[in-house]
């Protein structure tokens, strides 16, 4: 075999081991990513179906129901309203009134059914996601 064929061969096996590479690193951040939606979003059937995902807005004034380590409350962008249930240890700042950043999955009832649950940091910040949502919320 030439140099040169030597050459064109290691080049191709190098490409296509980072091809492969590339398809393991694409799978792999597919099956990890959660997209952010509002309850807004949810009703209008642009949440992922069957997958997890991250739901954002305010916790509805006098929705919080504890039953033991059970919580039950309710996401809203002010124009639209999702139950949610967590089963856990809620964040210290987690309030009435406060937003909230709810990852689950929706179930066939209509029920958010959290994993996780993420509360504002300070009484000032919003994500911006949040806050454009129920902007347009208010619009409407």
């Amino acid at each position: 075999m030439k140099p040169r064929h030597k050459r064109i061969a290691l080049i191709v096996g190098g490409l296509a081991s980072l091809a492969v590479a590339a398809v393991f690193v694409l799978k792999a951040l597919d099956s990890n990513i959660a997209l952010y939606v509002t309850p807004s979003d949810v009703f209008a059937g642009k949440s992922p179906q069957g997958k997890a995902f991250r739901m954002g807005g305010l916790v509805k004034k006098e929705s919080i129901q504890r039953e033991g380590m059970t919580t039950r409350f309710i996401i809203t962008d002010t124009a639209k309203e999702i139950p949610v249930s967590y089963t856990g240890i809620l964040p210290d700042l987690f309030r009435d009134g406060k937003g909230a950043i709810v990852q689950g999955r929706l179930e066939q009832d209509g029920q958010f059914v959290a994993s996780e649950v993420l509360a504002k940091h300070d009484e000032n910040y919003m994500p911006p996601e949040a806050k454009h949502a129920i902007e347009q919320a208010q619009k409407k």
